[in-house]
């Protein structure tokens, strides 16, 4: 964006050499033209200030460490700031082809929508699971895939993911997933694809079988499927959180929120009727 730049013109000066009293000194004249360009420039100042004050309150927030990656519209990703949860869109009723923690039963359900390379997901794993260990029979945690497309190992590591499900189950499942989280330094490429056979093997899984499902590439699917309904749901970034209650009450709970933020809101839906 072009912007003019305002030069203010130099101060004419009088040199005073007349008596012995003002002999040696030196004053400084303001002319007209002088005074009008400094009023105008100094006016501008002033309009400026509430002006910018409003454009950066008017300008979502695209750094917080704390928050989470966004889908970008076109160059890298980046990082937004938590939100106050918003009723979630679309969401795809839980089924049996989820991978669920936790008592089935519990009348409140954690749908976190995640990329396996994406540093906020890493950070926001644990949160999850402390939660998870303090609300035991109140709460599932179901996961779902949303590998962002400039987190290059995403993809595969969700399609590893699937494949541990499938030759193992969904213990196999978690297992897997927490070791990935434990273990990768994130950012697209922190846990390296070359990886993914010699930690099923480390996890029990039949390397065999893994090996073939993932060389297969038949999990791609149900991977992009996960994506497209995460963004029906509302989801815009990693790591995207519903919260579900026992009456139908829905919230995205969007970025790496703290604990006490995360557990606030559940206390909400468990309030629910």
């Amino acid at each position: 964006m072009s912007h003019e730049v305002l030069h203010e013109e130099p101060l004419e000066r009088e040199h005073h050499r007349g008596s012995a009293h003002s002999q040696g000194t030196i004053s400084f004249t303001l002319s007209a033209k002088s005074l009008f360009v400094g009023g105008f420039v100094l006016g501008l100042l002033v309009m400026a200030v509430p002006t910018t004050f409003f454009a950066m309150r008017a300008t979502p927030l695209s750094l917080a460490p704390s928050g989470g990656e966004i889908v970008p519209s076109g160059g890298a990703a980046a990082p937004s700031a938590p939100s106050a949860a918003q009723p979630a869109g679309k969401v795809k009723p839980v089924s049996k082809e989820d991978h669920v923690r936790g008592d089935g039963k519990a009348p409140v359900t954690l749908i976190e929508y995640s990329d396996l390379e994406c540093p906020f997901c890493k950070r926001f794993h644990p949160t999850v699971l402390q939660l998870m260990k303090e609300y035991q029979g109140k709460v599932k945690w179901v996961y779902r895939h949303f590998p962002l497309s400039f987190h290059a190992n995403a993809q595969k590591e969700a399609e590893a993911t699937e494949c541990a499900a499938v030759v193992g189950g969904n213990d196999a499942f978690w297992k897997y997933t927490d070791a990935i989280y434990e273990r990768t330094t994130s950012n697209g490429t922190g846990f390296a694809l070359d990886k993914l056979v010699p930690l099923a093997k480390e996890m029990g899984i039949d390397e065999g079988k893994f090996k073939e499902c993932l060389d297969s590439g038949k999990m791609a699917q149900r991977v992009q499927n996960d994506f497209n309904e995460g963004q029906a749901a509302g989801v815009d970034g990693t790591p995207g959180t519903i919260l579900l209650a026992k009456d139908g009450t829905s919230a995205i709970v969007p970025g790496a929120v703290p604990y006490e933020t995360l557990k606030s809101q559940v206390d909400q839906m468990l309030a629910k009727k």
